[in-house]
């Protein structure tokens, strides 16, 4: 049985993996948080708001950190549960790779992927301090651990998510001595827009494991690479 977590924030919940995030946990009686760059062009995230009035949409570009902490401000009060940092990019595409390097475009894979995970956790910790089950989630990539890497490539990407799990294990070791946990996690390939249709994994089905992941989660494993079916991953 899945343990009571009453509130849950959400970044990119307009779709992918933040929407099922949203639907999930609303449809199990969670109230949600839902942030993402502009809610009202998100008709997915609407629809499904208008389904479940428990679901409280939200703006935040997490590239801007002044959105983040206004956002923090106006739910300095609330308690938080689980905040699970989800807002992502690749970046990576077939002209600027090595050679061609677009270091532009790169700083703004690591703002997304990597400052913005650490900046959240900076302005929530108060709420999370609130809850009852004080877990920060991180949804990171297998492609981000450096044994895996057996193929090259994708260096925007796989350096941003490398980048998050050590910000994420260091994060760890702080905020366990105040008991917040941290764990990252890694969906699987996964049928979404970044994922694309050649995909092996059902949106539905890599949320569902990772929420049995947070669902079962203890401070012991605080800290930890997991994918989604429970198991644990190389750095």
């Amino acid at each position: 049985m899945e343990k009571i977590m009453a509130t849950v924030l959400i970044t990119g919940a307009n779709r992918g993996l933040g929407l099922e995030f949203c639907r999930q946990y609303a449809a199990a009686g969670w109230q949600v948080f839902a942030a993402c760059r502009n809610p009202k062009l998100a008709e997915d995230l609407c629809k499904l708001a208008a389904a479940y009035p428990a679901i409280q949409l939200e703006t935040l570009d997490v590239t801007d950190f002044s959105q983040i902490d206004a956002l923090a401000e106006k739910l300095a009060n609330q308690a938080i549960d689980v905040l699970i940092n989800n807002a992502g990019v690749y970046g990576d595409n077939k002209t600027n790779g090595f050679g061609d390097m677009d270091y532009a475009a790169w700083t703004t894979v690591l703002q997304v992927n990597t400052q913005a995970p650490v900046k959240m956790a900076e302005a929530f910790l108060p709420q999370l301090k609130l809850g009852s089950n004080k877990l920060i989630a991180n949804v990171s990539s297998l492609m981000g651990s450096i044994s895996d890497n057996t193929s090259g490539g994708s260096i925007m990407y796989r350096s941003s998510k490398a980048a998050l799990n050590a910000a994420m294990k260091s994060l760890a070791i702080e905020l366990g001595k105040q008991q917040i946990g941290v764990i990252t996690l890694h969906p699987g390939w996964v049928k979404t827009d970044m994922g694309g249709p050649k995909a092996l994994i059902e949106v539905q089905d890599s949320v569902s494991g990772m929420r049995a992941v947070l669902a079962n989660f203890t401070l012991a494993q605080s800290g930890g690479f997991i994918k989604f079916d429970g198991t644990n991953l190389p750095w």
